[in-house]
């Protein structure tokens, strides 16, 4: 298992890639209850960090809008 201070420094790709690989783990069934465990505590931190690198790039986007006049502006993209 990844401490903590090594899943930070996972790039979102590589944080979903082991997530993903620690899912089909936990679904194969054949994984001892203690490994088991631990594997769900690394993969709800990959996935709150997954998640807030989401928030992150979702509050960097910026929706073009043009105006009655024509004139293009940009406005922040409405969170959902």
């Amino acid at each position: 298992m990844a401490d903590a201070a090594d899943t930070e420094t996972l790039t979102f790709e590589e944080a979903l890639r082991r997530l993903e690989a620690i899912v089909q783990q936990l679904e194969r069934g054949d994984v001892p209850l203690d490994q088991s465990i631990t594997l769900y505590e690394e993969g709800d931190k990959l996935r709150a960090q997954c998640q807030r690198r989401l928030d992150a790039a979702q509050a960097r986007i910026e929706q073009i809008m043009t105006g009655a006049d024509g004139a293009t502006k940009t406005a922040p993209y409405p969170a959902q």
